[in-house]
């Protein structure tokens, strides 16, 4: 296993610990006692995970460490970052008033990603050839999504985590429909055609 890969194995262990240190943050505030030690804590695991995701790439890249199985963990371990982060503050306030991710924005981004997931799947069961190739809707998706969760966690602008939420929600279903519709095309293509491009 290359040093890349044990970097992007390290940001997945790292998500369950963020899980817990939010989780008892929101107890704490539940409780009327805000022990801050834990947000930060929380914030400063999420944010080391965040950077290896792009340490991780240059090093695969600088020292030629690029592999087939680092290519197959890293979206993985991006995805399960991001929905952790938006799932878990959708259930636990990080501040008064219920200052935190709303329900239908978790569950909008979980049905978006099991949609594009489902496609894969279809494509590869009907053995349509598949290559993953980001559309730049997806990655304006994933900024806000970030912006989102930053939004909530850092509490810097006394603002309702709603606005950032409504403007993620819309590039959440645009990057959705345009896989969509990359799939339904690819789908209609002979098996034996080229390969398309689709991605989560």
């Amino acid at each position: 296993m290359t040093f890349a890969s044990k970097i992007t194995l390290g940001r997945i262990f790292m998500v369950p610990v963020f899980a817990v240190l939010a989780i008892y943050y929101g107890m704490s505030i539940e409780e009327g006692h805000p022990e801050e030690w834990l947000r930060w804590s929380a914030l400063g695991v999420f944010i080391a995970a965040a950077a290896s995701d792009g340490l991780d790439g240059w090093i695969a890249r600088r020292f030629n460490q690029q592999s087939k199985f680092g290519a197959t963990i890293d979206p993985i371990a991006d995805k399960l970052l991001l929905l952790t982060g938006i799932i878990t503050l959708s259930l636990v306030d990080w501040g008064q008033d219920g200052w935190r991710i709303p329900l239908w924005f978790s569950a909008l981004v979980i049905v978006r990603d099991f949609v594009i997931l489902g496609g894969c799947a279809i494509l590869h069961y009907t053995n349509h050839s598949l290559k993953v190739k980001p559309h730049w809707s997806g990655k304006v998706c994933t900024f806000t999504q970030m912006f989102a969760l930053g939004w909530v966690m850092l509490r810097v602008v006394p603002f309702d985590p709603i606005y950032p939420c409504i403007v993620a929600a819309i590039f959440t279903l645009w990057s959705g429909y345009v896989y969509l519709r990359r799939g339904i095309r690819r789908l209609k293509d002979s098996p034996d055609a080229q390969a398309g491009s689709l991605s989560s």
